[in-house]
């Protein structure tokens, strides 16, 4: 049976709205991003070895948005919003996110942005991103987040990255 609390997203003000937490069966909260730990993670079509696979992911570190909570597999989503169920013991709780996937065109340029040295619009630029690169999150205050890309580290809108919801802060 999941029980439902409240929880304060972000900073406190007096427009400060709540929202519900459900948590899983593991007792962690639903939803919530996850990472994946391996280069090969199958996405099966049910919670179960005895389900079909019905997409291989090939990328170790590509967040995920844990929906629901069965015995032991996650089912998820990523970030095209495919969603299938994985074994737990193949996600990590290491927060990831992907850098402007929805600028992602076939046969187009990646779009880029640049990495800041502070979370100003006015802050000089440390790199340039590009759309579909996976940042390590360090950390997020709701509007911006401190992540690490390689040997580079600065901080992006948070609204810029998908593995980080509206808001939400990150220790």
């Amino acid at each position: 049976m999941a029980l439902a609390v409240t929880f304060l997203v972000g900073v406190c003000g007096p427009a400060q709205a709540q929202t519900p937490l459900k948590l899983g069966p593991s007792g962690l909260q639903l939803p919530r991003y996850v990472s994946l730990k391996s280069d090969r993670v199958n996405l099966r079509q049910g919670p179960g070895t005895d389900y079909p696979t019905a997409w291989v992911y090939r990328r170790a570190g590509l967040p995920v948005e844990v929906l629901e909570e069965f015995e032991a597999w996650r089912k998820v989503r990523d970030a095209e919003g495919t969603t299938g169920w994985i074994l737990s013991s193949l996600l990590s709780g290491r927060r990831t996110a992907l850098v402007l996937p929805w600028e992602l065109k076939p046969d187009a340029p990646r779009p880029q942005v640049p990495l800041l040295q502070s979370g100003s619009t006015h802050a000089g630029p440390v790199a340039m991103i590009e759309a579909g690169v996976i940042a390590d999150i360090q950390s997020c205050d709701g509007e911006w987040c401190y992540v690490a890309i390689d040997s580079f580290k600065g901080y992006l809108e948070q609204t810029k990255l998908w593995g980080v919801y509206a808001r939400e802060t990150v220790m």
